[in-house]
């Protein structure tokens, strides 16, 4: 390995959790907890830390402390580059209908927009010519 390369630190799953745990139980922020956790830290280390722990801590509070046990390394499986959610069908199709309904509403008002600016154009073209 190269001068300045160091190889990323895996933590176990019940570690991450400790941190989590105790960093919302003693309300300790992101630096607090790395330092308890990682003492004699350089501000790039620190950094990293940093991210790790914000990292960890929206993963706890999405998916709970399952989320903080699972590998998330890597490409995702399937080449999807984020995890979609297992919705049931009837959910999906609410979404999909409601998603088909607002853009039908757009299309309604842009077209409702067109003829309000078409008769207010028309409105002006009659004043003018009348004034002449």
């Amino acid at each position: 390995m190269e001068k300045g390369q160091r190889k990323q630190q895996r933590y176990s799953a019940e570690f991450k959790i400790r941190a989590i745990l105790d960093m919302r139980e003693h309300h300790l922020g992101y630096e607090e907890t790395a330092r308890k956790y990682w003492p004699g830290l350089t501000s790039l280390e620190a950094h990293n830390h940093l991210k790790s722990l914000h990292l960890w801590e929206r993963i706890y509070l999405e998916e709970g402390e399952a989320g903080l046990m699972e590998e998330r390394r890597g490409r995702a499986r399937g080449g999807k580059k984020c995890r979609s959610p297992n919705l049931p069908k009837s959910v999906e199709e609410d979404l999909i209908a409601e998603n088909q309904r607002l853009r039908m509403e757009i299309e309604y008002l842009k077209k409702l927009h067109a003829l309000v600016l078409a008769n207010e154009q028309a409105k002006r073209k009659k004043r003018r010519s009348s004034q002449n």
